[in-house]
């Protein structure tokens, strides 16, 4: 998991599940260099390709900006799956410095399969945002998945009042099912694929 304001914070710091902790996220969310978050992912995958126990087969998960920075680490063609929760800023392009980034545009690059999980309820997504970057998914023919669920923006999060424990685990159910057909032993879609 990469501390993802490493330029601006001590390492091991954790910004509290509060208004500050909040002010001071979204602060830095539009003051990193947009180039910086895609150097972050590369330099985290070429690190997990290193790794002795890595298969070769890279995924990536994020929620909230997470969720954003996965869907521009499955840029990378190293990445077979990304699961997006909730992933803020796609329809706005409005992450890092300058608050015009370029993640609707470069959706061709994505290779791998998405999963991404919306909640109905979530302001920072709405209806019509949602409805943007699923057509520009489909207008570039990626690969994908698409759940949307009664839930507030944080239904992941086990803290606060909108934790949805039932929903969280039919949603991690969800990305462990992608994860285990996509890097796992067998990708039958791949396998249907190579066989013709």
């Amino acid at each position: 998991m990469p501390e993802i304001y490493h330029e601006f914070e001590p390492a091991g710091t954790v910004l509290a599940y509060d208004q500050a902790g909040a002010d001071r996220g979204n602060a830095l969310k539009t003051t990193k260099e947009l180039a910086a978050y895609d150097a972050d992912a590369r330099a985290g995958l070429a690190y997990l390709t290193s790794h002795p126990a890595c298969t070769g087969r890279l995924g990536v998960l994020g929620i909230c900006i997470g969720g954003h920075l996965a869907f521009r680490a499955a840029m990378n063609p190293t990445v077979l799956a990304a699961t997006c929760f909730y992933a803020t800023d796609i329809h706005k392009r409005s992450l890092a410095r300058g608050m015009n980034d370029d993640s609707l545009d470069r959706i061709p690059e994505i290779k791998g399969e998405l999963l991404m999980i919306w909640g109905r309820q979530d302001p920072h997504v709405p209806l019509e945002g949602r409805r943007l970057v699923q057509a520009a998914l489909d207008a570039a023919g990626t690969h994908y998945t698409w759940q949307e669920f009664n839930g507030a923006h944080a239904f992941l999060r086990d803290e606060g009042h909108r934790y949805d424990p039932e929903l969280a685990l039919t949603c991690y159910r969800l990305a462990i099912d992608l994860f285990r057909r996509k890097l796992g032993d067998g990708d039958q879609r791949a396998i249907a694929t190579s066989v013709q």
